[in-house]
């Protein structure tokens, strides 16, 4: 059932609590008018850098108290915080779109919730389903993975990890960063449907798809810059959870093709000579 109580006049305290409010990521017309009573009306606003969160509250033409709150505060930093949401009203922003999408507030929010605080969110824009409303690949399931870490290694290691799965994956990534991310993907995830969604909301926002190495080539060519969803089409139906490729890899990098071929025969029941062979084959490739 929709809630239609009159909105509450500005001058009209907030309860107490902590409130996660959703800001644009982009185009400032997508805060939400609930999102702007609840700015206007708190009695600090936590952001992860004052000067980004200060020109929003600018351009809506709010003045608020702000504070600084990101991965790198401190234990006494956050219970200060969970003091003033004792006293009164906080609102938890980060720079754009969705709080804790990516973004700092989990471990707030928990101490919150521990200490018997009031948590209300407030929805709002949040890249990652930006992306996927453009991409056109299916939807109807999707897993977050947040950022592919920097590392090769590491890179292809989630790339392995997350492949198998039946559903769009859905990652951030940065503009400098992309092509080396494409190549895992060509690597580790061959043939796959891939889509780069960027400057979501913005005047020239793109959603690019197609193979890896057809990507590769544009931003090879077309370097982007700022940040982006990457999108990967899901597994094929002929790849299931524990495919013995997959599991080879995983067991190469710790042990040899003889013994990296008994764990995966053990684990699969499938020969052990012929995993034996495959295993040799991916260790030299």
């Amino acid at each position: 059932m929709i809630e239609t109580r009159p909105k509450s006049p500005v001058s009209e305290p907030l309860e107490q609590g902590l409130y996660i409010v959703a800001t644009p990521i982009g185009n400032l017309g997508d805060i939400t008018l609930r999102a702007v009573d609840i700015l206007q009306r708190c009695d600090l606003v936590a952001c992860e850098d004052t000067r980004v969160t200060g020109k929003l509250l600018s351009h809506l033409g709010i003045s608020a108290k702000m504070r600084r709150y990101d991965d790198h505060s401190s234990d006494g930093q956050r219970a200060e915080l969970i003091e003033a949401v004792r006293a009164g009203a906080v609102a938890l922003v980060s720079d754009a779109g969705t709080p804790l999408i990516s973004d700092p507030g989990a471990r707030l929010v928990r101490d919150a919730r521990e200490a018997g605080v009031v948590v209300t969110t407030l929805p709002g824009a949040c890249a990652a389903i930006a992306g996927l409303t453009l991409a056109g690949l299916p939807n109807d399931r999707f897993l977050f993975g947040g950022f592919l870490p920097v590392k090769e290694k590491a890179r292809g290691e989630v790339l392995r990890e997350l492949g198998v799965t039946k559903a769009t994956l859905i990652f951030y990534e940065t503009g400098p960063r992309l092509v080396k991310s494409l190549n895992a993907i060509a690597g580790e995830l061959a043939g796959r449907q891939i889509a780069v969604a960027r400057e979501l909301t913005k005047l020239h926002e793109e959603c690019r798809s197609g193979i890896a190495e057809e990507l590769i080539e544009h931003y090879t060519e077309h370097p982007p810059k700022g940040e982006i969803v990457l999108l990967i089409g899901p597994a094929p139906e002929d790849v299931a959870v524990g495919d013995p490729d997959i599991l080879l890899r995983e067991a190469l990098e710790e042990m040899s093709p003889s013994k990296a071929a008994a764990q995966v025969a053990k684990a699969t029941g499938q020969d052990r000579k012929a995993l034996y062979a495959r295993a040799v084959e991916l260790k030299t490739a």
